[in-house]
């Protein structure tokens, strides 16, 4: 057989091939170049939306938001419910024991914080099946089990016949608790644009406190009973919240940040479609997607990986650091005597049915202080709230310490006013500025398991705290009355000092830019005069000299 020679392309075919090769880099680039456009312009829209406009672009976002926000007002029901039954006498006979040095029945400290505790350390479980839950099917699958398991763990607490089972509700409903504390913040903060989001993230305060308020009306209202329905009344409120709230969930939006996350564009798509009014002139969908896709391709570029450990790395770890520290603040600031305020006042010798009165009123001036806060976080930076609430509070709980040395009914009275006054400064500073300031800091990738971590974080210390308060102002243990809030102004001045030192300034800023002034270690305090463009960094950084090797590599082939 003759020797076959291997066929070879003709010339005209070599040039064809090679003018593929060599124009396959350019259209991509060309495409790449198109896209970031698109981003570049939906961020500079952004920054230029005012509120009334993205109210009016972004309508069924801020529904589907606070739809999903007031999940958490049950939380803020069920724990300061708790604190209030403990100046309720029923409450005290049915799960407490006889105190012979007073003749009156009390739930004694331990169980007083084993039924706090019970909460918190269910709330860390529902916060660890969060974080999991959140990545794999979406924020609204997420809360819609949730919801499930609330309104079955609600029984427990309803049919308790002592203070043991009591505690075992106390934990199955932390679970879901702890869920909602991790997926609305997330969902508020990704739904809308940057100006509609210090609004709907520091709702979630507002959802706190209309359930503080709940809890503080319904407790005034069976305080008169002497049956079994003086508790368990308030204990079946719960299941007020959350099947209207379930009923609507079913229909809300998945958060398109989520599903570009998972490359799903075209459900990222129509959920921006459907958070959005439709012939809203200036809003452009492909173009808001392109911001999304650019600002989760920048952060995968500037570190790989969506899991905890990933917190702990690189430029995350500065994140989680202060995200987590945030929400120790909550704890240290002083916060937990507005939980026991009614407890905290019949300690101080408050006649039970006049603190549950001052209770109300005192959660009312907090959501004023919560409405409030919107109005200033629009002309004042998140950073300098936060500092000035803290020496607020700290001022604030000094003189409530000093007032505790009076002696009569007149500085109870004062004391239950300066209490009032710290849950305004609360609600008007650091409590709602928290919410807006984790959803900012955390990056978009790593948010759901950052706000895991921190709020995790929060209900550990938590359970330092309450053991704390409980033992700090029950009757059966030391007894400090209202010197407590001396303990408390000490650990507020620290958290201030860490404040001042490492908390930066994310106002005015979008994903994209916070991401680029985390990579280049900015200090907190330089945050808010940076200048940053994270469209010039795309565009001339790593991805121009990828582009420049490529095309380096293809030349040499083409030559060879």
């Amino acid at each position: 057989m003759a020797d076959q020679k291997p066929p070879t392309s003709s010339p005209e075919k070599a040039t064809e091939a090679d003018t593929t090769t060599t124009t396959t880099i350019p259209q991509a680039q060309a495409q790449d170049d198109v896209v970031l456009v698109e981003a570049k312009h939906a961020a500079d829209t952004e920054h230029e939306t005012t509120l009334l406009r993205a109210i009016k672009l972004y309508p069924k976002a801020i529904g589907w938001s606070v739809l999903l926000s007031s999940t958490l007002i049950m939380e803020g029901y069920d724990l300061a419910l708790l604190g209030s039954l403990y100046a309720s006498p029923v409450f005290n006979k049915k799960f407490g024991e006889l105190n012979p040095a007073t003749g009156k029945y009390a739930v004694s400290a331990a169980w007083q914080s084993g039924l706090s505790n019970g909460a918190r350390a269910g709330e860390i479980f529902g916060l660890i099946f969060a974080g999991w839950a959140a990545d794999r099917i979406g924020y609204k699958k997420t809360t819609i089990a949730s919801l499930v398991l609330m309104i079955a763990f609600i029984f427990v607490l309803f049919f308790a016949p002592n203070v043991k089972v009591l505690v075992v509700g106390e934990i199955l409903c932390g679970i879901p608790w702890g869920a909602f504390q991790s997926v609305t913040p997330a969902y508020a903060s990704e739904v809308a644009p940057m100006v509609l989001r210090p609004y709907l993230t520091t709702f979630i305060n507002m959802c706190w406190v209309i359930g503080q308020f709940f809890a503080a009306a319904v407790n005034k209202g069976s305080l008169g009973r002497t049956d079994q329905w003086a508790y368990r009344i308030p204990f079946g409120v719960q299941w007020v919240w959350p099947i209207p709230i379930l009923a609507g969930l079913v229909f809300a939006p998945e958060s398109p940040w989520w599903y570009v996350r998972h490359n799903r564009r075209e459900e990222a798509k129509q959920s921006l479609l459907r958070l959005t009014s439709r012939n809203q002139p200036g809003f452009n969908v492909d173009e808001t997607l392109a911001m999304i896709e650019h600002t989760n391709e920048l952060e995968k570029q500037l570190k790989e990986g969506v899991t905890f450990s990933d917190c702990f790395r690189g430029i995350d770890l500065r994140r989680t650091e202060i995200v987590v520290g945030i929400w120790l603040v909550q704890t240290l600031g002083g916060q937990n005597l507005m939980g026991y305020f009614s407890y905290f006042l019949t300690q101080a010798g408050m006649d039970p049915s006049n603190s549950f009165s001052l209770s109300m009123g005192q959660y009312a001036l907090g959501m004023v202080g919560t409405a409030g806060s919107w109005f200033l976080m629009s002309r004042v930076g998140r950073r300098r709230i936060h500092f000035s609430g803290l020496c607020a509070q700290f001022c604030l709980l000094v003189i409530v310490g000093c007032l505790s040395f009076g002696g009569n009914k007149a500085s109870v009275w004062a004391i239950g006013g300066v209490l009032i006054a710290f849950t305004f400064v609360y609600d008007f500073a650091v409590g709602p500025v928290t919410y807006c300031l984790i959803s900012e800091l955390s990056s978009t990738r790593l948010k759901a398991k950052t706000i895991v971590l921190a709020r995790a974080a929060y209900n550990a210390s938590n359970i330092f705290v309450n053991v704390m308060t409980n033992y700090q102002l029950s009757s059966t243990a030391w007894n400090w009355g209202a010197r407590t809030a001396f303990f408390w102004a000490g650990s507020c001045l620290l958290s201030a000092i860490w404040v001042y030192f490492r908390l930066p300034e994310p106002k005015g800023r979008t994903y994209a830019e916070l991401d680029i002034l985390f990579e280049k270690k900015v200090a907190a305090r330089k945050f808010r005069k940076t200048k940053v463009d994270p469209f010039d960094l795309r565009s001339h950084g790593e991805k121009k000299m990828s582009l420049e090797k490529m095309e380096s590599h293809e030349g040499k082939e083409i030559e060879a």
